[in-house]
């Protein structure tokens, strides 16, 4: 009896002292001890709040991001900071739910945000984003940070799929991957995995997510392309969505992300290269 009690409460106490990844979830006490374990490794996880057509959740990119890094630091600890649902959405307005943050503002507060973040003892950030209206706006961050002196790198997670396992997604879904570009099959498929709970399944045929074509211009980029194409802010054909599909693309998400996270903790050249480009700089401003 005193040998099942001494178990149950060293496993008790285990599981006390297991350190949270998410930021709101640490203690004062406990960061020197994230800042260590995690290698100053800060994972930054981007959604937006819009309409993903009519059956799943406004909050489908935070959702993922959220999964997709609190999944992978069980694996390959880092910090992850709180709920994020700032970027890109202007292409959503007409639409309820939207919260669109004026540009200047969009752009302050993630500057803000990563210059708090490395404040507090991190070196390296790594972006995650869950949403296809933020990466031209992203990488253009990423690459501003060599605007002025930093002493620390932001990483954005921007993974390449691999041609093994873009055949096997090719044999598992049964919709035109062209048209799938927004609350259909994929993402849909995702969420009935992580959150069945949220998705409307039954509600997904009751507006088009076809290409409506409406605008034409040959080797053009306008901002309303997206209008044009999907008034309904809805691409694809979600009730063809399954969960094995969904359990399919999450976990080729997490172990990607994983293997991105160690090497993001041993990368030692990035600061060291950026340290060198900045005393560069200098040495051509005081000339």
């Amino acid at each position: 009896m005193k040998l099942l009690l001494f178990l149950f409460l060293l496993t008790t106490g285990a599981v006390a002292q297991e350190l949270p990844a998410r930021w709101d979830e640490l203690t004062a006490s406990d960061w020197p001890k994230a800042l260590e374990k995690s290698g100053k490794t800060c994972i930054l996880p981007i959604g937006i709040l819009e309409k993903h057509g009519p059956h799943a959740p406004l909050g489908s990119d935070l959702i993922h991001v959220r999964e997709w890094s609190a999944r992978a630091t069980k694996t390959e600890y880092a910090v992850v900071f709180p709920d994020y649902f700032y970027g890109q959405i202007y292409e959503a307005k007409h639409q309820p739910g939207t919260f669109a943050l004026p540009s200047k503002l969009v752009w302050d507060l993630l500057d803000a945000t990563c210059e708090e973040i490395a404040r507090n003892g991190f070196t390296k950030i790594v972006i995650v984003n869950g949403h296809g209206g933020n990466p031209q706006l992203l990488r253009y961050f990423v690459q501003s940070q060599l605007e002025r002196k930093r002493d620390y790198a932001v990483y954005f997670f921007d993974p390449v799929t691999e041609p093994a396992f873009a055949e096997k997604l090719k044999k598992a879904r049964k919709t035109d991957p062209a048209g799938d570009q927004h609350g259909g099959e994929t993402e849909t498929s995702s969420l009935l995995y992580l959150r069945p709970d949220l998705v409307q399944l039954d509600r997904a045929t009751r507006e088009s997510g076809a290409n409506q074509n409406r605008l034409s211009l040959p080797n053009l980029y306008t901002g309303i392309w997206w209008y044009a194409s999907y008034p309904n802010h809805y691409a694809g054909e979600a009730a063809k969505s399954t969960k094995e599909v969904g359990q399919l693309i999450t976990e080729n998400k997490i172990a990607t992300l994983v293997q991105a996270l160690k090497s993001v903790k041993a990368d030692t050249k990035t600061l060291e290269l950026q340290r060198d480009f900045y005393e560069r700089v200098e040495k051509v401003e005081k000339n």
